[in-house]
């Protein structure tokens, strides 16, 4: 639609982001009107059809779910608004906001934000540019049911984060052990998204030295170090318009990190050698197999550059804990490899599937690709049995090694909860449920044990 003829809700309890907003849009669209108390907002869809909402998603109000924005968001429906709704979140209510895009919703912005980068958010929804019909399709090349598949609850939620956050221009921080496919989420982000025909570059940044960290990312003048032959842009420049991808963004050092923050904040990077700043229009990608809580340690980690990098968290789960999803890739990956190897189809007895059933593939899915390559060049019979299948015995020896030494039952129960939690994402109704305990007998053994 055009945008000058357009009718704009805002509803937030803070009367300065009401004013902010205001200001900011109503030199662009027809007309902008405010609400504070979100109890009204039957009676203002009655009087006016409005072409876009901005919601908050939390109120001081005397619904305390801690999902207010969803709870308002389903009530606009009911009112009968056919009205986009933009979700207003804050850091913490990320989750929440996700939920929100499954309840109709068609984007989310986070507080605090930049003006154009919500003028941007506002005119896309209002020209059709948000809405998750106009999705981009993967197409051919896409990983997602060729590299990146599975049919487990856990990757359909990862599935699902994908197809509502990949429109957006959110900075996205993958979490998982090695060998979970961090990378192959984060070209799935890339491949739906409005980025897809611009560059996708992937940097390893754990694997740069302090010498090579700024040449490698924001590039160098010739002349401007010994071997700098000539000019070269960094990785930033050759991502400009497209998606940067940072491996191991947990292994660089304070003093990178602070390099990095600066170019984050500023969107602009300076060759070394140079003194002219480059603008850059990027949207960023990292990932770490570190846990968040190691990520936030401020002696190794910078607080904020962590909420810098982390508008949405999308933690990949292990292998071990996709259940069926084990069957599923084996036979992908023999199907991969009798292709390269030039041997029939494998099939799969009892047996093999069994032993793939009970083993925790410490190494997960880049060691259950190994298996079975291993296993369709020695394998002798077309079907496949457990002796067949030989896992790896530096996956196996590193597993061993971790097991709990201490085995009290204290430590045990401990770790049991924090396993528990850990599989289901931090929902503690989930984890209690899982325990046998209700969610206050949960909260007591948290307390217990300083969890």
């Amino acid at each position: 639609m055009n945008i000058k003829n357009a009718t704009i809700l805002i509803i937030d309890d803070d009367t300065d982001i009401l004013t902010a907003v205001k200001l900011l849009l109503k030199t662009e669209v027809k007309e902008v009107v405010t609400e504070k108390n979100p109890e009204n907002i039957r009676s203002l869809l009655s009087r006016q059809n409005f072409d876009l909402i901005l919601l908050d998603m939390n109120f001081k109000s005397s619904i305390n779910t801690g999902n207010e924005g969803i709870f308002w968001l389903k009530k606009i429906r009911e009112f009968g608004s056919n009205a986009d709704v933009i979700m207003i979140t804050a850091y913490g209510d990320i989750d929440l906001a996700v939920r929100s895009l499954k309840e109709s919703a068609t984007d989310f912005m986070v507080k605090p934000w930049h003006n154009e980068k919500l003028l941007e958010t506002v005119k896309n929804n209002l020209r059709g540019k948000g809405r998750m019909s106009d999705f981009p399709s993967p197409g051919e090349s896409s990983v997602i049911g060729k590299e990146l598949m599975g049919n487990s609850d856990v990757m359909k939620d990862i599935f699902f984060k994908i197809e509502k956050i990949a429109p957006t221009d959110a900075n996205i921080l993958i979490l998982g052990e090695n060998g979970t496919g961090k990378d192959l989420i984060a070209k799935a982000i890339h491949q739906n998204s409005f980025r897809s025909k611009k560059p996708f570059i992937k940097v390893d940044v754990g694997a740069l030295t302090e010498s090579l960290f700024e040449s490698e990312l924001f590039g160098h003048k010739k002349g401007s170090f010994t071997g700098a032959a000539e000019d070269r842009e960094g990785r930033f420049e050759t991502a400009n318009g497209g998606t940067l991808f940072l491996d191991e963004i947990g292994n660089i050092t304070l003093q990178q990190q602070s390099k990095l923050l600066s170019v984050l904040q500023n969107r602009q990077v300076t060759r070394l050698g140079s003194n002219i700043a480059v603008n850059i229009d990027i949207r960023l990608i990292c990932a770490t197999n570190l846990p968040l809580a190691e990520l936030a340690n401020e002696n190794r980690f910078r607080k904020d550059l962590v909420y810098r990098i982390n508008t949405v968290e999308i933690m990949v789960p292990p292998l071990r804990k996709r259940g069926d999803d084990i069957i599923l890739l084996a036979k992908h990956f023999s199907n991969i490899y009798a292709k390269k190897y030039l041997k029939p189809a494998a099939e799969f007895d009892a047996t093999a599937i069994e032993k793939l059933r009970q083993y925790s593939f410490p190494g997960n899915v880049r060691e259950l690709q190994y298996t079975m390559e291993r296993a369709l060049i020695m394998a002798e019979e077309k079907t496949l049995s457990a002796v067949d299948l030989i896992f790896s015995p530096i996956e196996s020896a590193a597993s061993k090694e971790e097991e709990p030494k201490n085995l009290n039952l204290s430590s045990v129960e401990k770790n049991t909860i924090l396993r528990v939690i850990e599989k289901h994402n931090g929902n503690i109704s989930k984890a209690a449920k899982e325990l046998g305990l209700t969610r206050t007998a949960l909260y007591r053994r948290l307390s217990k044990y300083d969890i």
